[in-house]
Parts: structure tokens; C-alpha cells; sequence
């Protein structure tokens, strides 16, 4: 069984779509790596955008998160909607991306430039050790992987609850050695899980996935990156305030 920690590529995900129709054409690796790039240069146009206006689009943060959310979890459930979901989708955080970015730029400036070069670092560097067999996607790793995301949500999730009290989590927001250490290790965690993503894409291809998984597939692989840019983003600050 296929497994991926990322919670839209996870389960059967393209065993339980491919062959459904023998009229559609299949999933290819070149299509999902297109439709990729779609969806990248979406996200950018819409955080240039929010970028260059921090103020006046403040009000989509909470838009642009809900409504990422939302549609993220449409496209989980209705993968056949991806070719539509898929581009708001990254529109829709483009916008979270941008004003976040543009506020952090001005508390720490040049963050924004390494947080993006880092993003791309990683996805490089960890794509060219899948291709050449360093690192392989066995069920192990995978499990690893898997356990190792969802104790990171939990501590996410306790945290926003805390946040109701009054409370900050002191090893997400404390800029400390154990702050920068945990930031460090979701870093990583969030890494892997792009090699996860890589073999579930080149699974779904080998299966004969129908054509709108590229779509999905593309998908999912930005939800990594912008979970990677995220964390790479908190993590450079907490350098930076000590």
C-alpha cells in the first residue's frame, strides 16, 4: 500500500482513480510537472500582488486561509474538480503568502529572498536524491514520515487552542535554542515529505492514473512547498531575533 503523510497525496489515493475510464488519457510525470508550474507562477502572481499591497489586502488573510482550506479539502474529497480547485487553491494562498512575506520583509529584510531560495534548495536537492536512489521511499520511511507530520499537527492544533486561553506555545513562537530546534525538525519533517510526494506522483504514472490526477497531483506537491516556505520562513526569523 501507498502511503503519504501528506494528507492530500495519502492512501490509495491514484489506485482507487486510475483506469475509470478507458477513454481518458493517462497521468504522465511531464503533465503533473506542467501543471506544477501553473500553479507556482498562480501562487506568485497573486503574492506579488498582496506583496506590493500588504495593507489593502489584509483582509484576505483570514480569506485567503479559509478559503485555501476550504478548497483544499473540496479537492481532497472531489479529485475530479482539481483542474478548478487546484489553480484557486494556489491563488487563494498566493495571497496569505504574499501579505505574510511582505510583513515579514519589512521586520527582517532580505528574509523573503532566503526563505524562497532555501524552498527551492531543498526541493532541488531532495528531487535529485530521489532520481539517483539516495533516498528511497520504502514503507518504513514513509511510516516514519507519516507519524512524525501528524505529532507535528497535533502540536499545532494544541497550540491554536492555547491561543483561545491566552497562551503562546513556547516552542513555536520562543526564539531559544528549543525553538529554533523544534522550528529545525518541522523543517526537515516537512522536507520529506516531498520525497513521499515524488514517489506517490511517479506511482500514479506507472498506474495509469487518468489525466485530471496531474491536476491533483500538482497539488499536493504544492501544499508541501508551501507548508516548506512556511516553516523556513519561521525558522530564519528566530535566527534573526536572536
Amino acid at each position: 500500500m501507498m502511503r503519504s503523510s501528506n494528507p492530500a497525496l495519502r492512501g490509495n489515493v491514484f489506485a482507487a482513480n486510475a483506469n475509470t475510464s478507458e477513454s481518458l488519457d493517462v497521468m504522465t510525470i511531464q503533465g503533473t510537472v506542467n501543471k506544477t508550474m501553473v500553479l507556482l507562477l498562480l501562487t506568485t502572481i497573486s503574492a506579488f500582488y498582496a506583496w506590493q499591497n500588504p495593507v489593502i489586502f489584509m483582509p484576505f488573510l483570514m480569506v485567503g486561509a479559509i478559503g485555501g482550506f476550504i478548497t483544499a479539502m473540496i479537492t481532497i474529497f472531489k479529485k475530479q474538480w482539481s483542474g478548478i480547485t487546484a489553480p484557486i487553491y494556489s491563488i487563494l494562498e498566493g495571497f496569505v503568502l504574499g501579505i505574510i512575506s511582505s510583513f515579514m520583509e519589512r521586520s527582517y529584510p532580505g528574509i523573503v529572498v532566503q526563505a524562497v531560495s532555501l524552498t527551492f534548495a531543498v526541493l532541488f536537492c531532495l528531487l535529485m536524491a530521489y532520481k539517483s536512489g539516495v533516498i528511497k521511499a520504502t514503507e518504513n520511511f514513509k511510516l516514519g514520515v507519516f507519524a512524525a507530520t501528524g505529532a507535528i499537527a497535533v502540536v499545532y492544533i494544541i497550540a491554536m487552542i492555547l491561543t483561545f486561553f491566552g497562551f503562546r506555545a513556547p516552542l513555536i513562537h520562543e526564539t531559544g535554542i528549543a525553538g529554533i530546534v523544534f522550528s529545525l525538525v518541522v523543517v526537515v519533517i516537512a522536507s520529506l515529505n516531498l520525497v513521499i510526494d515524488f514517489d506517490f506522483i511517479e506511482k500514479g504514472a506507472e498506474m495509469g492514473a487518468p489525466k485530471y490526477m496531474e491536476w491533483y497531483g500538482a497539488f499536493g506537491l504544492m501544499v508541501t512547498l508551501i507548508w516548506l516556505y512556511l516553516e523556513i520562513l519561521r525558522l530564519l526569523a528566530k535566527t534573526r531575533k536572536r
